[in-house]
C-alpha cells in the first residue's frame, strides 16, 4: 500500500472513529440529560404535606399517611400530634397545610380565622375512664355524676360510698383517687366536658365545655399517650383517653351509664350507635356533639373526629395531592377503623363527605 493510500485510510479512519466517538458523546449526554430531567420532574411532583392537630385519632392517621405515602411515593404528610387546640391555631394561621381536631370548631374561631378551612370528618371513636387501682381486676361502673365529682373534687377515695354502689363485690381499697387530665387544648378533653357538662349541673355551672378548662383538681399530662402513661404508672390514679390508647397500654377501662341507663363498655359498636341518630340530621358542616346520645346501644363519651382542610390552597399541586389523599381515605381508610377501636362513618355520612371532598381545590 503506497503512502498516500494508507494516509487516505488513516484519515478515513479517524473520520469514523472521530464521528463514533461524536455519536457515543451525544448518546451519553442525552442520556444524563434525561436522568436529570426525569429528576426534577419528580422533584418537581413530590409533595411535602405538613399538618398538625388532634392526638385522639393519631393512630389512625399515622396508618393512613404511611399507607398512602407507600402508594404514592412522592407525597409524604407529616402529622404532629399536638392536640386540637394546636391544630385549630395552625390551621387558622396557615403555618399547616391542613389541621386536626375532635372538636366542632366554633363560630368565633372560624369566623377570626386567617385561613378559611372546612370540616372533614373521619372516623369515630370513644373516650374511655382508665383507672389503676392494684387488686381491682374487674371493670368499674361509673356514672357521668361521678366522673364529674371526682374531677371536682367532690369524690376523693376509691371506696367512696357512691363507687362502692355501682361496683358491688369490687375490692376498692380507702386509697386517695388522683385525676389525671390533658394539660394542653385537646378535643378530646371537649368530647369529656362536653359529655360532662351534660350529665352534671355542677360541672356544667363550674367548669363547662372546651379544648381546656379551669380543672378543679387533679394533675395535668400532655396528649393522650401523657394520660395513659400517668395512670399506667401511678397506683391509685383516674383519667380519661381515647380508647385506642387504653387497649395499646392495657390499661383497665370502666364502663359507662348512657343516657338510657346501661353501664357499657367503649367499643366501635357503641360509637356507632350513638352516630346513627345524628346521622340522620347530619348539618352540613358536620359540626355535631353525640355525647350523652339516647338509645341503649349508645356508648355516651362519642364522638366525630375531624380533619380542617383550607378552602383553598395556595398552592394547587398541594391541594390535588390533598384531595387525592381524602378520596383514598374514604374508599379505603375507613375499613380499617374499626380494627384499631375507631367506628368508621356511617354510609349515610360518607356520601355526604364524598361531595365534600370534590370541591376541595
Amino acid at each position: 500500500m503506497s503512502k498516500a493510500s494508507s494516509g487516505s485510510v488513516h484519515a478515513s479512519l479517524r473520520a469514523n472513529l472521530g464521528l463514533r466517538g461524536r455519536r457515543v458523546r451525544l448518546k451519553w449526554f442525552a442520556a444524563v440529560l434525561t436522568v436529570m430531567m426525569a429528576g426534577m420532574a419528580g422533584a418537581a411532583g413530590a409533595q411535602n404535606i405538613n399538618a398538625a392537630g388532634a392526638t385522639f385519632p393519631n393512630p389512625i392517621y399515622n396508618r393512613w399517611f404511611t399507607e398512602y405515602n407507600k402508594l404514592h411515593p412522592n407525597v409524604k404528610i407529616n402529622y404532629q400530634p399536638i392536640g386540637s387546640g394546636g391544630g385549630i391555631l395552625q390551621t387558622s394561621e396557615g403555618t399547616v397545610d391542613f389541621g386536626a381536631s375532635d372538636m366542632p370548631v366554633p363560630d368565633d374561631k372560624i369566623a377570626a380565622a386567617k385561613v378559611k378551612f372546612m370540616h372533614i370528618p373521619t372516623v369515630l371513636g370513644a373516650v374511655v375512664p382508665i383507672y389503676n387501682i392494684p387488686g381491682v381486676t374487674k371493670d368499674l361502673n361509673f356514672t357521668g355524676d361521678v366522673i364529674a365529682d371526682i374531677y371536682l373534687g367532690n369524690i376523693k377515695k376509691w371506696n367512696d360510698p357512691r363507687i362502692v354502689k355501682d361496683n358491688p363485690g369490687a375490692n376498692l381499697p380507702d386509697k386517695q383517687i388522683l385525676p389525671v387530665y390533658r394539660s394542653e387544648g385537646s378535643g378530646t378533653t371537649f368530647i369529656f366536658t362536653d359529655y360532662l357538662s351534660k350529665v352534671s349541673p355542677e360541672w356544667k355551672a363550674k367548669v363547662g365545655s372546651n379544648t381546656s378548662v379551669k380543672w378543679p383538681a387533679g394533675v395535668g399530662a400532655k396528649g393522650n399517650e401523657g394520660v395513659a402513661g400517668m395512670v399506667r404508672e401511678t397506683p391509685g390514679a383516674f383519667g380519661y383517653v381515647e380508647l385506642i390508647y387504653a387497649l395499646q397500654n392495657k390499661i383497665a377501662y370502666g364502663t359507662v351509664r348512657n343516657a338510657a341507663g346501661k353501664f357499657l363498655l367503649g367499643s366501635p359498636e357503641g360509637v356507632t350507635a350513638a352516630a346513627a341518630a345524628s346521622a340522620k340530621t347530619m348539618p352540613a358542616d358536620y359540626r355535631v356533639s353525640i355525647t350523652n346520645a339516647p338509645g341503649a346501644a349508645s356508648y355516651p363519651i362519642s364522638s366525630f373526629t375531624y380533619l380542617l382542610i383550607p378552602l383553598h390552597f395556595a398552592d394547587p399541586a398541594k391541594g390535588a395531592a390533598v384531595k387525592d389523599f381524602l378520596i383514598w381515605m374514604l374508599a379505603h381508610g375507613e375499613s380499617e377503623a374499626a380494627g384499631m377501636g375507631y367506628a368508621p362513618l356511617p354510609a349515610q355520612v360518607q356520601a355526604m363527605v364524598k361531595k365534600t371532598i370534590a370541591t376541595v381545590k
